[in-house]
């Protein structure tokens, strides 16, 4: 058995689609908050648990007879998400799972400026000291960020950053197919395990990126981060979000999301796609 939380987001929602292509339905459950958002995999034959991490009591009957667990990390900047992934782990513990799979990030280490960076690190540590085998998804930064972080640029012509510095933007959707490629697989892929997209981009580069998509010219501007985090809070933006964000720029400023691996293309039998695709994509308003 298969058990995949989070089936009711964008990510491990993507990861189910994918993986009832290669597996029946009736090796597959969902641990979701609310299973009436998650009757869509019900009618497919699915089986759907309810389970929280922030109800530890409701996790060792979701996670039973799981061969396979799928955890997704917690995107909520306000909770303290190292103390609901450790609510996962122990239960995942205690109901005897065979391994345990954990969507993390390219960026994981103790000492990165982005808060989420940390707490994956943090997440993995518990996963080592767990002693159920584990594999951790350092999946890179998801490209569909840049919708909001690029800002107007094919009205403005300008893309405003507070710093610079490389980053392997990938494609959600194809992460989430990787992960049902490495479910699927039932094995052979222990620890961290990186899946990026081929490049790893500047600020600057996408600039120019952009500029070819749009036939005028796009520029990178990198202010001082006070200064930019002023004009996000005075564009409405609440402080606290505008200096989490500013975390990630600084982590690419410092080489965190910088690395690259062939293993996802791999995973996909094709290329990953790229900053050029999700460019294009994006509506012109």
């Amino acid at each position: 058995m298969i058990v995949i939380t989070g089936a009711t987001g964008a990510l491990n929602g993507a990861t189910v689609d994918h993986l009832l292509e290669r597996v029946p339905a009736g090796e597959i459950a969902v641990a979701v908050r609310d299973p009436a958002k998650a009757r869509r995999y019900a009618d497919r034959g699915v089986e759907v648990r309810h389970g929280d991490y922030a109800d530890p009591a409701s996790l060792p009957a979701a996670f039973a007879g799981a061969d396979q667990l799928l955890l997704v990390s917690s995107n909520d900047p306000a909770a303290d998400a190292v103390a609901l992934h450790r609510n996962a782990i122990e239960a995942a513990v205690a109901a005897g799972v065979g391994r345990v799979l954990y969507t993390s990030h390219q960026g994981a280490a103790p000492n990165t400026p982005f808060g989420p960076g940390r707490d994956h690190a943090a997440t993995e540590r518990l996963l080592a000291g767990s002693g159920v085998p584990w594999t951790s998804l350092r999946n890179g930064f998801y490209a569909h960020s840049l919708a909001w972080l690029l800002g107007p640029w094919r009205q403005t012509g300008r893309i405003t950053v507070p710093a610079d510095g490389p980053v392997s933007w990938t494609a959600r959707e194809d992460a989430a197919e990787a992960a049902a490629v490495v479910l699927a697989a039932k094995g052979g892929y222990d620890g961290p395990v990186t899946l990026t997209a081929k490049a790893a981009p500047t600020f600057t580069e996408i600039a120019a990126t952009a500029s070819e998509i749009i036939g005028r010219a796009v520029r990178t501007e990198v202010v001082p981060a006070d200064a930019w985090v002023a004009a996000r809070v005075a564009a409405g933006q609440p402080e606290p979000m505008a200096r989490f964000t500013l975390g990630m720029y600084e982590a690419a400023s410092q080489g965190f999301f910088a690395g690259v691996d062939p293993l996802l293309g791999g995973l996909l039998g094709r290329e990953p796609r790229t900053v050029g695709d999700v460019l294009g994509e994006l509506p012109a308003h």
